[in-house]
């Protein structure tokens, strides 16, 4: 989605530099959590293929580092701008349609993500009751990735949904 830069007087991307700094390490933790994940599962594939035997709950690892992965990844490239969008039609529109269209889907994807803090007030304490078959983890901690991930999609989101709101309005010089 590729939204409005930032309102007047404020740095250059949200958050300034504290903000970039944060988004970068999540950029690099998704990096770590990808190459864990290839990792267990060739390590895994080594084992069973080679030696005919394998590392009990190895293979849920990935399926669960998968959840952070994307919760993570994701919101390190709503920071950057980097999810996919339909720019043809937007790029036409006017300035003040564009910023209308970027504060609506801003705007929904706002409630999105706090519907999904929402849900998870009640999912994530009762998910901690449950545990993995294999490595014997509370599914809390898979779950929690949720909220987390939200609360990460929604700092970027809302700071450019800011701006795009004030575009509506441009202060007249």
């Amino acid at each position: 989605m590729h939204t409005p830069d930032a309102p007047a007087g404020v740095g250059a991307g949200p958050f300034g530099r504290w903000g970039a700094r944060l988004y970068d390490g999540l950029g690099h933790l998704g990096g770590i959590i990808l190459a864990l994940m290839t990792l267990a599962v060739f390590l895994q594939v080594v084992l069973r293929y080679v030696f005919a035997t394998g590392i009990e709950g190895l293979d849920e690892a990935p399926r669960y580092l998968f959840v952070w992965l994307v919760m993570i990844g994701g919101a390190a490239a709503m920071y950057r701008l980097e999810h996919t969008a339909l720019d043809y039609f937007r790029l036409r529109f006017s300035p003040r349609l564009r910023a209308l269209t970027d504060a609506v889907t801003l705007g929904a994807g706002i409630v999105l993500f706090l519907s999904l803090i929402r849900t998870s007030f009640v999912l994530v304490p009762n998910s901690q009751l449950q545990v993995s078959a294999g490595l014997g983890l509370p599914l809390g901690y898979v779950y929690a990735a949720v909220p987390v991930g939200a609360a990460l999609f929604l700092l970027p989101m809302a700071w450019r949904f800011v701006g795009a709101v004030g575009a509506l309005w441009p202060r007249r010089s």
